[in-house]
């Protein structure tokens, strides 16, 4: 009888084991919505720490209920192009000379191609990509969405964009007609997949829309995951909003803010009709919903970074540390906070573990998979540094952010200051004297880490290029000096 039931159990195993292999093997690997919003105000979310009383963004904050929210999300880069630039290699843009925005009103020059884009990678492990609205990454054909892995392109290869198109339409015929060849980058028709389209619906609501193609284009091959990067231009200026928006926020006083209140509350709008498309095409719980800002909030134009000192352009909290969640039903089931610091270089290796793909040969990525430390409610960076560097006219504005520690120099106050932004997030109380030798290790961290940099290959415009030159930058000695 022992032995009858050792060859039923055995035939058993025969049986569960190849089809539990099998089963691993067919797990289906996640949708990724990566969601990117222009100048967004750390706390202009309702999900935020120390969220502003104004804002309204009922869809995100539904979903950051349901999913993690990150208090200590950093972009590698003060300012949109750099930015972008780091999201899309994984590299810290002084790395690869994309220190500074592309140039004004059209260029030829862009993210060099040797790189390759995160979007590439997921296309050769076979996703199905797409990118939908501010690119800011190169406009010539080889630096094009479609040329670095993305299938499908809807929006504008320059740095911002007008938000009706019954005025930028008329604006770009206008210039046309009077033989205008470089046209600001704001007046542009939008494009699909490099041919011109004309838009009909203000541009917010036409990204959201396009998002949505998008996802109903995916549902159609079950065997395909997508990768959508859909990077809105709001709530950057010119500050835009539809009346029925704006009338929802008429208790607001200053105009601006009125305004950028509006552009906010179009994007939470549209995030809601992708949401009920994902949802309507059964795809809604394997897709891991990521958003967050390219920068801090411009605090000229209506944001609000509360609590974070300073803001867009900033090596202080309120240029660089930016509002963020995670939504994932598949693998999230609990609305959590994560505190650890994690930066948007992170997202290139975290991705393409979670898609089952390896990196790039060569690829030198500066971020790292943070999914199971974040899943464990751990640190993904114990001990370890991120870096800020914005480069001012014979000066640098810098930071280090390692653990609780956040080490700044800027030019207003031309000195290193040490901060504990665990309990001090708005920077207020200097503890330089108090421990000088953690102070001296984060910039000597810092000045380490500098020395790989490359020099920038563009400048936004060309008075930066010549002050460069003028004032023999970098001069490194100087900003990583601590005076005593």
């Amino acid at each position: 009888m022992k032995i009858i039931n050792r060859k039923l159990i055995y035939i058993a195993l025969c049986w569960l084991i190849p089809s539990y292999i099998f089963a691993i093997e067919k797990a289906p690997r996640p949708n990724i919505l990566l969601v990117v919003t222009d100048d967004h105000g750390y706390s202009d979310v309702g999900f935020s720490q120390g969220a502003s009383p104004d804002i309204k963004t009922p869809s995100l904050d539904s979903l950051a209920q349901d999913g993690i929210t990150f208090d200590s999300a950093y972009v590698a880069h003060p300012f949109c192009g750099p930015s972008r630039a780091a999201l899309m290699t994984g590299r810290y843009p002084h790395k690869i000379g994309s220190q500074f925005n592309l140039p004004v009103n059209g260029s030829t020059v862009g993210i060099p191609t040797e790189q390759v884009f995160i979007s590439k990678a997921l296309k050769q492990g076979g996703y199905f990509t797409g990118a939908i609205g501010k690119w800011h990454l190169g406009e010539e054909a080889q630096y094009h969405p479609n040329a670095r892995g993305f299938d499908e392109f809807y929006g504008f290869l320059g740095g911002g964009h007008k938000y009706f198109p019954e005025e930028f339409d008329e604006q770009y015929k206008r210039a046309k007609s009077l033989g205008v060849k470089r046209f600001n980058d704001y007046i542009t028709p939008l494009q699909h997949n490099g041919k011109d389209v004309r838009e009909t619906e203000y541009v917010t609501d036409a990204l959201s829309r396009e998002a949505v193609n998008f996802i109903n284009k995916a549902a159609n091959n079950e065997e395909q995951p997508f990768f959508l990067y859909l990077a809105y231009n709001a709530p950057h200026v010119p500050l835009e909003a539809k009346a029925e928006d704006l009338a929802k926020f008429s208790h607001i006083k200053d105009k601006d803010r009125r305004t950028y209140a509006a552009m906010v509350y179009a994007v939470d709008r549209g995030i809601k009709s992708i949401v009920d498309s994902l949802k309507a095409t059964e795809q809604y719980d394997n897709t891991m919903i990521v958003f967050l800002s390219d920068n801090g909030g411009n605090r000229k134009w209506g944001a609000v970074n509360d609590p974070l000192k300073e803001g867009k352009g900033s090596a202080h909290e309120g240029g660089h540390r930016v509002p963020m969640m995670v939504h994932w039903p598949d693998e999230i089931s609990d609305g959590t906070r994560y505190s650890h610091p994690v930066s948007a270089l992170d997202f290139y290796p975290t991705f393409l573990a979670l898609a089952g793909i390896d990196l790039p040969i060569e690829s030198h990525l500066d971020g790292k998979n943070i999914w199971p430390s974040v899943t464990a409610g751990e640190s993904a960076r114990q001990g370890e540094s991120l870096f800020v560097l914005r480069h001012r006219r014979a000066a640098h504005d810098v930071s280090v952010r390692r653990d609780q520690w956040k080490a700044v120099r800027t030019k207003k106050t031309g000195k290193w200051q040490l901060f504990d932004v665990e309990s001090d997030i708005s920077e207020t109380k200097d503890l330089a004297k108090k421990h000088p030798y953690i102070l001296q290790d984060m910039v000597n961290d810092v000045s380490h880490w500098s020395w790989s940099n490359v020099p920038p290959k563009w400048f936004h415009i060309h008075q930066e290029g010549d002050e460069w030159r003028q004032d023999d930058m970098p001069r490194f000695g100087e900003t990583f000096r601590i005076d005593k």
